[in-house]
Parts: structure tokens; C-alpha cells; sequence
């Protein structure tokens, strides 16, 4: 079989109808470029180029073989080209999970820098609690996951990318119950829509955390595993809910949202540890350092 160098020799010969030029255009003296010709000639079984001291001139066969080398070396460079774009993170497929609360503000900024920074890229975006990421990610059916803290084990590994204050909702026909400042102990003894323990697990944990050390018991109506699921309860006089502030962007009519005096809350980004995709090496490296956590 010829090589893609029998290729580029009889291309430019066949361009320049001239040994001289064709070999200092490719940089090389004209006995070595003969000779690829004539190896080329051989491999293919015909001869497609006729050469005398005057003239040289493709044969029947050179012409209706030129356009289809041509096209080979276009398709090789183009294979190359690709392959390096590839190498470099600028081409190829980043699958992302993300909880319906990041999909309200985080997840929409994290696709827009990766497509300033790399245009090219493919992205595949699921929707998927946090739990269910992990699981995603421990059988490769993900490259990144935004979601909460969660635990982890050893092959994977989280970065935080953001913090949000922690909103109350609350049915509007009931704000002037609430104070407009509220802290966790106006939640005490009230109906209280809260994250379920298995699909929401990390968020379910941390308000038991912080309700425990507050000494706060809220009377639990429901458990929920969706965001939106939870606010139309609230918004239905089911009770009152905490959410993050990127999740208020909703803005259900009946509802009101106020800003909790209380720690934020965090938002990580988790990956495989052994994952070679150079899309995800490249959003580490050029995109998460972008999002600034005070």
C-alpha cells in the first residue's frame, strides 16, 4: 500500500508539472522525490506520470488519480487536525450532571464559559439528584457532576464552585406571619416541607445538621426529592421550605422567598480521579478556577 509521503510527492509534482519546483516546494532535492514517484507508481500497478527531459505530464490514469490523492491528503490533515484539537480539550463530548437547583443558575454559567472557552466541545446535560450522580459517576455514565457535598469514595474527587444563601419560601397570603429576617428558630414547631433522606440525601442532611445544633424541631409534612415538587406545596399552604437561592429563580406565583440569616450553602464540583477526558481536564485547568468562592 502507498504512503501518505508517495501521496504528497506526486500531488505536488502533478500541481507543478515540474520536478525542480515540486521538490524545493517540499523541500527535498529530486532524486528522493523520483523515487517516491516510482514507488508510488508501483504500488498502485500504472504509471500516472510521463516525464521526458522537456515535459512532464499525467497519464490517463495520473488524472483521474490526482483529485482522489488530493482528497486523501486533505482527509489526513484534517484526521490530524482533529486529533490535536481532541488532545487539547477544544473538541469532543463533556457529559454533566447537575440538581434542579444548580440548573436555575449554576449550570447555565458553567456551560457558558466552557463554550467561550471552547466552542467546539459537545456537552450532554442530565438532571440528576445527587445521589444519583455519584452513582453516575462511578460507572463512567458521567464526567463532572454539579451537586452537593456529598460523600465520596476514594476515586472520586470535589472542588467547591459556589456558594448560595439559603432562602425561606413561604405562601404569600401567610408572609406577614414571618419575620422578614428569618433564622432557623422561626421555623420551630411550624409545617415544614423538607428534603427527602434518600433522594435529597446530602441537603436533608444538612438542614438535620443545622436544625439539631439550633435546637430546632420543625413539624415535617412531607419529603421531597425535587425542588420544584417542594415549592408547589408551599405555594398549595402545605407548609414552609428552605431552599438554595439559585432554585428562587423559579419565582411561583403565591410564593414569597427571604434570605435566611444563616450560613450559605455549598455547591461542588465532582469527577473520576482517573478520568483522561481532555474536555475535563480542560474545564479544570481553564474554566473552574473562573468561579470565584469567597
Amino acid at each position: 500500500m502507498f504512503e501518505i509521503s508517495q501521496l504528497r510527492c506526486f500531488v505536488a509534482v502533478a500541481e507543478e508539472l515540474h520536478f525542480s519546483r515540486a521538490a524545493e516546494r517540499l523541500n527535498m532535492t529530486q532524486p528522493p522525490l523520483s523515487r517516491q514517484i516510482r514507488l508510488l507508481e508501483h504500488h498502485v500497478g500504472v504509471q500516472l506520470l510521463e516525464r521526458s527531459s522537456r515535459v512532464v505530464r499525467l497519464t490517463a490514469a495520473g488524472r483521474a488519480f490526482f483529485p482522489e490523492a488530493a482528497r486523501i491528503l486533505r482527509l489526513a490533515e484534517e484526521a490530524a487536525f482533529t486529533a490535536r484539537r481532541a488532545a487539547k480539550g477544544e473538541q469532543g463530548t463533556l457529559a454533566i450532571g447537575f440538581t434542579s437547583a444548580s440548573g436555575y443558575s449554576l449550570l447555565p454559567e458553567v456551560v457558558r464559559r466552557l463554550r467561550d472557552r471552547s466552542p467546539g466541545i459537545s456537552l450532554t446535560l442530565k438532571e440528576l439528584v445527587s445521589t444519583a450522580q455519584v452513582e453516575a459517576l462511578n460507572s463512567g455514565q458521567l464526567d463532572l457532576g454539579l451537586m452537593r457535598p456529598h460523600p465520596l469514595n476514594a476515586e472520586l474527587q470535589s472542588t467547591l464552585i459556589a456558594r448560595e444563601a439559603l432562602m425561606l419560601a413561604i405562601p404569600a397570603n401567610e408572609a406577614g406571619q414571618w419575620p422578614l429576617e428569618p433564622g432557623l428558630e422561626c421555623l420551630h414547631g411550624k409545617p415544614f416541607v423538607m428534603y427527602s433522606p434518600y433522594e435529597a440525601r446530602p441537603f436533608h442532611q444538612m438542614l438535620s445538621e443545622r436544625f439539631e445544633r439550633a435546637g430546632v424541631v420543625p413539624d415535617i409534612v412531607e419529603h421531597i426529592g425535587q425542588v420544584h415538587t417542594m415549592l408547589a406545596l408551599v405555594r398549595a399552604g402545605i407548609g414552609a421550605a428552605l431552599i438554595a437561592e439559585g432554585a428562587s429563580r423559579l419565582q411561583f406565583d403565591g410564593i414569597v422567598t427571604r434570605r435566611m440569616a444563616t450560613e450559605p450553602v455549598e455547591m461542588v464540583c465532582t469527577s473520576r480521579r482517573d478520568n483522561d477526558n481532555p474536555v475535563l481536564a480542560l474545564f479544570m485547568r481553564d474554566v473552574l478556577p473562573t468561579f470565584r468562592t469567597p
